[in-house]
This record gives C-alpha cells, sequence and structure tokens, in this order.
C-alpha cells in the first residue's frame, strides 16, 4: 500500500478510508454565478438555449451543477465575460462560513488562481475591502487575471503573506493554505515530505494570521487536506497560543454535505465523493 493509503486508514480506518479513495474518482463540472455581472436567472437562461442540463445547490443559491465538459462551457459568453467561475463544491464552503459585511477589511493570504477571493468579493456586492496576497509570479497573474475578469475590487499584492507588516489589521482573514491536497489527489502524487513542508508553512502564515488579525476578528482556516497533521493538529497549535477560540460553523447550512469525523467540535471536514472533494475548515476569532 501507498503513503496516502495507509495514512487514511490510520486516521479512518479501512472501511472509510476505502469509501475516500472512491471519493477521488471525477467529479461533474461545477460553477458560482458572479452576481457582480449577472444574476443566475440569467445563467440558467442561457444553459437552457443550448440544451445543457443543470442542478441547483443546497448550501448555495449561486452555485451550479452541469451536465457538460469544461471545454464546452468555456466556448461561451458568460464564461469569457466572467458572469461565471468554474470552482469546485467544496472550495466556494470556506468563504460561505463568514458573515461577510460592507466596508469590512478582509485578507486573503494565500489567494491564487481566486475563485474565493472573487467569491468573498461577489458575498459583499463589491462593497468589502478586500486584499489578496500570492508570492509565485505565475500564480499572481492568474489571481490578477482573475480578479480583473470577474469584475472583483480587491488590491491584490505579489507578497509572501508571512512577510506582511505586523502593524496591519483585518476584520476578517482567509487562509486557504497551501497543503498536500491529499483530499483531492491521486495516491501517486502524494508524500509525506511535502506534507511536513506544507505543515510548517501553515503553521506560519497561521502565526502571522493570529498577529495582524483584529481584537474579536474572525480567521477562516482551510485545507483541501484531510489529514490532522495538516488540519486538526494545525488548529490545536493556534489555540495553545492563548488568542484564538473556535467558533462552530453553522452546520444547518450544509447538512447535505457529506463530512468526517472531526477530534474537534465545530469544524468542517469534508468527505471526498461523487460531487464533493475532501477539504478542512475551521472557524476561529481572536479574543
Amino acid at each position: 500500500m501507498n503513503e496516502l493509503t495507509n495514512a487514511l486508514i490510520e486516521e479512518y480506518g479501512e472501511d472509510l478510508a476505502s469509501e475516500i479513495i472512491s471519493g477521488f474518482k471525477g467529479k461533474p463540472l461545477t460553477i458560482r454565478v458572479n452576481t457582480l455581472k449577472c444574476d443566475k436567472d440569467y445563467v440558467k437562461e442561457v444553459l437552457d438555449n443550448f440544451n445543457i442540463g443543470y442542478r441547483d445547490v443546497s448550501f448555495y443559491k449561486d452555485a451550479l451543477i452541469l451536465d457538460c465538459n469544461e471545454d464546452k462551457i468555456r466556448e461561451f459568453d458568460i464564461y469569457k465575460k466572467g458572469m461565471i467561475y468554474l470552482q469546485s463544491l467544496s472550495s466556494m464552503i470556506p468563504p460561505l462560513c463568514f458573515d461577510i459585511k460592507a466596508n469590512e477589511s478582509i485578507l486573503d493570504m494565500a489567494a491564487a488562481p481566486g475563485g474565493k477571493t472573487c467569491e468573498i468579493a461577489s458575498l459583499s456586492d463589491n462593497k468589502a475591502r478586500i486584499t489578496a496576497t500570492e508570492p509565485n509570479k505565475i500564480r499572481f497573474e492568474r489571481l490578477k487575471y482573475n480578479v480583473t475578469k470577474q469584475g472583483a475590487r480587491v488590491s491584490v499584492l505579489r507578497e509572501d503573506a508571512r512577510g506582511l507588516d505586523e502593524f496591519l489589521r483585518f476584520d476578517k482573514i482567509l487562509l486557504d493554505a497551501p497543503c498536500s491536497g491529499s483530499g483531492t489527489i491521486t495516491n501517486n502524487k502524494f508524500n509525506f515530505d511535502l506534507v511536513n513542508r506544507s505543515v510548517k508553512r501553515q503553521r506560519e502564515l497561521l502565526v502571522k494570521a493570529s498577529q495582524i488579525l483584529k481584537s474579536g476578528g474572525f480567521l477562516l482556516y482551510s485545507t483541501c487536506s484531510i489529514l490532522k497533521e495538516e488540519n486538526e493538529e494545525n488548529i490545536k497549535y493556534l489555540l495553545d497560543m492563548g488568542n484564538m477560540e473556535i467558533v462552530d460553523i453553522n452546520n444547518d447550512l450544509f447538512k447535505d454535505i457529506p463530512t468526517l469525523p472531526s477530534t474537534i467540535d465545530g469544524v468542517i471536514t469534508v468527505k471526498p465523493n461523487n460531487l464533493y472533494e475532501g477539504f478542512f475548515i475551521a472557524l476561529l476569532r481572536k479574543k
């Protein structure tokens, strides 16, 4: 057995690990309607005109599951003009855990390619003050492109968030952290060297987030990993610092989403299946 299979069996047991591995298989195409440029009814009308089937998503009124492939949808003006964004269902969840308000200062610490950044802009009707950082040149250019295409009002910085000025302060911070991708990848792409490198960076980003978050502000931590090393253990590491506390995520909104057991109450670990990628989401507040 390979490293990921062994890790999943150790963490979840053989039966659940087998279900998880089966859930890594292909997903349907899913989109988020960009309400900064159009509404869902318009997108549905376009899809109807081209005889493309679709389904609504229970937890997000602006999401759709499509019965077509990615190449097909890229031909449409609704894609070319940024009226929709191709985004996995699991990756749409983190911004929905924030109660985003106008004029709030919001930081996306690891923003590329920009799906969640633009989702936050859409949820705030472009009225939040959003800063998005990305240190890698190629990924930074992709982030800038998507933000512009989506019509999102975002200050985009080519910078490693770990190096942000310690005197900055934000009302809310999203850290969708670089990770091993253990919730999304096939087994032959996984190794624990990547996990260990990821954990080091994740903890440094979490510490920085706790420093530049306003008192009473909220930090949303997420990864596309389902391993405790990158998730629960990182949250416990941050909680042990003493200035952060867990806030229970509203499970009523996400009751139809398949989940995995967690050693921390109030978080969500999305179970990979035919619709969802594996994902971890935790909401914290600075005391």
